[in-house]
């Protein structure tokens, strides 16, 4: 989905799909960056990639469209792939559509172009709907790396001998039990709401809002648990003979990504508020 010029603003895609009638086939013209796997998808295996196009640029939203562009089709390329702060084994990859010609079947859904009654395109209420599905599996990534990290600290400071004393008032608590116990409240808080966010999703339930929730709080989360976890360990945190720093690294494109911390805060205050679009701004 992401472009240039298109990034949390998905309804900027300039990306086009135009269907040439005589061959009964799309012809894709566009960029798009960040692709999660794109290298693997397109180059190193017989895979495939999603790529959101708009056949009509006049209907804004109304005209976006998901088409499946397959491993080895012409006028697909991969053009680089990023050399990143972290997930470093997963590649990221820029990906150009030139005349690129995909069958007729490969678009996702129906072509027409069509508004719904709530005012909403279906188009981009397809895009979203996308999204409601993978923010809870960014927060299940998240909240792995915050738990590894937990685990980490727990293990150190258990073979240091150096207990956690849970049950007493804050003031008698040690900087290191007040940290370990914060971030453990964290990690509890952002696990509840991703795990009802994929819930509902497994029941078919609308989960836009809580989606939007969990994958903000286990972005903060795991920011702050990951950077806490590194300064408790000192030298040992930063080391690179232990994994916290990559972790720490990793951490943070759960933040970024499938919806930036704040566009997430902003659909929240969305629905929770009933605001507009146009009142946030």
């Amino acid at each position: 989905m992401t472009e240039p010029g298109a990034g949390s603003d998905t309804a900027a895609i300039q990306t086009t799909a135009v269907l040439d009638t005589e061959t009964n086939e799309w012809v894709l013209n566009g960029e798009k960056i960040f692709i999660t796997g794109g290298q693997r998808s397109m180059e190193e295996s017989d895979g495939l990639v999603v790529v959101w196009a708009t056949v009509d640029r006049t209907a804004g939203r109304a005209g976006m469209k998901p088409f499946v562009v397959e491993a080895g089709t012409a006028g697909a390329h991969i053009d680089k792939v990023e050399n990143k702060l972290g997930i470093r084994a997963s590649d990221t990859a820029t990906l150009i559509l030139d005349n690129c010609r995909i069958p007729y079947e490969n678009i996702l859904g129906s072509p027409e172009v069509r508004r719904v009654d709530s005012g909403d395109t279906a188009g981009f209420r397809r895009a979203m709907a996308t999204f409601d599905m993978t923010r809870p599996i960014i927060a299940a990534m998240a909240l792995g790396v915050g738990r590894a990290s937990l685990d980490f600290v727990r293990e150190v400071l258990e073979k240091e001998g150096i207990p956690i004393r849970y049950g007493l008032p804050r003031h008698k608590l040690t900087a290191i039990e007040r940290d370990v116990m914060e971030m453990e409240a964290a990690y509890k808080a952002a696990l509840m709401l991703m795990l009802r966010a994929t819930w509902m999703m497994s029941q078919f339930q609308p989960n836009s809002l809580e989606a939007s929730m969990a994958k903000a709080k286990a972005g903060i989360v795991v920011a702050r648990i990951t950077q806490k976890a590194v300064e408790m360990m000192g030298p040992l945190g930063y080391s690179r003979k232990y994994l916290l720093e990559k972790w720490m690294r990793d951490g943070k494109i759960n933040d970024i990504f499938e919806g930036t911390g704040q566009i997430n805060m902003l659909i929240v205050a969305r629905r929770i508020l009933d605001y507009t679009r146009e009142d946030l701004k």
